[in-house]
This record gives structure tokens, sequence and C-alpha cells, in this order.
């Protein structure tokens, strides 16, 4: 009797754009606009190199001069920075019977690309919440503890009263006030589902609905975020405001990459076909550069590593990172 296999009805060239493409669709992050893509980081993504170099200009600085009769001008220089982004490589793997019900749909290939681009779409966010940990995390180095994103980071919870460490609209303001006059570049936070619990008991979380109907949550019209991976101890919460297009994303498809890899076993009793899928990116905050201080494997950084404060450095004037940490607690 014959039977189908993933094989019969996965096709790698058609699987691949549409898992990626979906995984983008699945992803609030994207919808939220505070992930920027464009063929320039796929490139980037795409290079055997496991960090990538992106130079930049730095701002105009310094007052102008008046103009006087006779009087010469003092040229000014233009000075150079670069942002550095690390290539993060990712990949699972599934065996057939796992993904048996998924078989059973009207068109086989797109329902398990669906529950992959699910399973990716989860897993970037995953991703997010590491890099953030790093980008605004501590270090001590000298006997001292070192914080470079400090001016970021907006902590109530060392107030002098309990009710003064609860988040609020207030404190929430003050928080986007850390970016000055850019406040008004911020337009998306992600906070945990307590947090976000706690802002709907109070009549404070809006529903909204985007051109075809979809519905989303906004906190002072920020878009909301939910991810339980935000940082979350001892009462002390920890969500991120973003600023659109605060993170660089690209996909990448280095020399003899296989994304996508159908592999069959057929040692166990009528065979098991296994299903690997692999993802090449970068996942960037524009302005912090990834300073390759700490890492085990050249191939790419683990989770952990993203998570480490070591290897992030803001190299951007302040207000052109556009993404803030705040500190808090709830009810």
């Amino acid at each position: 009797m014959a039977i189908t296999t993933l094989s019969d009805v996965i096709i790698p060239e058609v699987f691949d754009p549409y898992v990626i493409n979906r995984t983008k669709e699945l992803s609030a992050l994207f919808d939220s606009g505070i992930v920027s893509t464009n063929p320039e980081f796929d490139r980037l993504a795409s290079e055997a190199s496991p960090i990538h170099n992106m130079p930049f200009f730095e701002d105009l600085t310094g007052d102008s001069e008046p103009v006087i009769e006779g009087a010469a001008l003092t040229a000014k220089q233009i000075t150079s920075n670069k942002d550095v982004a690390a290539t993060i490589r990712r990949a699972n793997m599934w065996a057939a019977t796992d993904l048996s019900a998924a078989l059973s749909g009207y068109d086989p290939m797109r329902a398990v690309a669906d529950l992959v681009s699910a399973y990716w779409a989860r897993d970037l966010q995953k991703e997010l919440i590491a890099v953030l940990s790093g980008v605004f995390g501590s270090y001590t180095e000298d006997g001292e503890t070192v914080t470079p994103m400090a001016d970021h980071i907006a902590d109530i919870t060392t107030a002098s009263s309990e009710a003064a460490k609860k988040i609020s609209a207030a404190a929430f303001i003050d928080a986007l006030q850390l970016l000055g006059d850019a406040q008004g570049s911020l337009t998306a936070v992600v906070m945990d589902s307590a947090t976000k619990a706690y802002l709907k008991k109070q009549n404070l979380i809006e529903t909204q609905r985007d051109s075809v109907s979809v519905e989303f949550s906004t906190y002072q019209d920020r878009r909301v975020i939910v991810d339980d991976g935000c940082p979350s101890a001892n009462g002390v919460h920890t969500a991120y405001i973003f600023g659109e297009g605060a993170l660089a994303y690209g996909v990448g498809t280095p020399v003899r990459n296989i994304d996508t890899e159908i592999v069959r076993d057929g040692k166990m009793a009528s065979g098991i076909d296994y299903l690997v899928s692999r993802r090449t990116f970068l996942l960037h905050p524009r302005g912090v550069k990834w300073t390759d201080a700490v890492r085990e494997h050249i191939e790419t950084p683990t989770r952990a590593e993203l998570a480490n404060g070591k290897n992030w450095s803001p190299v951007y004037e302040p207000k052109q990172i556009r993404v803030v940490a705040f500190k808090y607690k709830i009810g």
C-alpha cells in the first residue's frame, strides 16, 4: 500500500518562502512596525562572517557661526562610527508523527508550513527578549557595576513608597521622557500578560482594529505586544517600549545552507519522516553594537550569550536608540 510522506508534500523551493513570509505575518513584532527589513539586512545575514559592520556618520553638532564681512568660516569635521550585528543561526527538527494531524488538511504542505511558521514566530520573540536582556543588562568590571544603557532605563521600583513603585500612566510617561523630544517615535510596548491584565482591570488597555479588522490592544496609544518572556523576578517586572524601525531584521541565505530538509528513517517500522527547519537571520537593535566579547561558538551566539550585557555597547546618540526599558511593580 502506497503512503504519503513529508517529502511527497513539501517542496522546499515553495515551502521556504512561505514559512519566512508567514512567520512575519504571525509575528506581532512586524505588525507593530518596530522591526525594519530591507535587502541590505538580508545580504548581511547571508555573509559568511559571523559579525557584520554597519558604518554610519555621526550627527552634526556644534553651533552655527555668525556671518561677518571678511571673516572666514571654520570648517568642521563629520565623524563616522560603526554599528555591529551578529548572525543568529537556529534549527529544530520534528518527526512526521508529530505533524500527522496537519497532513489531513486540504493542502498538507500549507498546513505543515503554518505549524512551522507559528513556531518560528514564537521563537523570534524569545530571541528578542534575550537580546533586550543583554542590551539593558549590567556586568561587573574592575569591581564596578557597568550598565551601558542606564540612560534608557526607567526604574520606579526604587521609589520611597509602595504606591510609587507600581506601574501607572504617569510613570509610563516618565519612561517615554527618557527620549525627550524624540519620544514621539515610541510606538509599541512589549509587556508580560500579568502587566496587561493589571492595566486592563483599570480600563487602561484599549482595543482597536486595523484596516483589515484585526483586533489589537494599545496602552497610551502604543501597540501592546504580550510576551511572558519579559523579565520578572521578586515582584519586579520589565516592559520594553519601542520606536518604529528600532530593530533590524534580515533573513540570510548562506552558501550551502539548506533551510528545509526532509530526512527519512526507513529502519523504524514503516519509516519515520523528519522535518529539519533552519533559520539564519539578524535581529539587531539599531545603534547598540554587538561587541562579541563573550562567545563560545563561531557559528552563532547562544541565547544566553545574547542576554549577556558584556556583548552590547551603544554607538548611536541616545535619542537615536529607539528602545526604553521600564521596570515597575504591579498590584
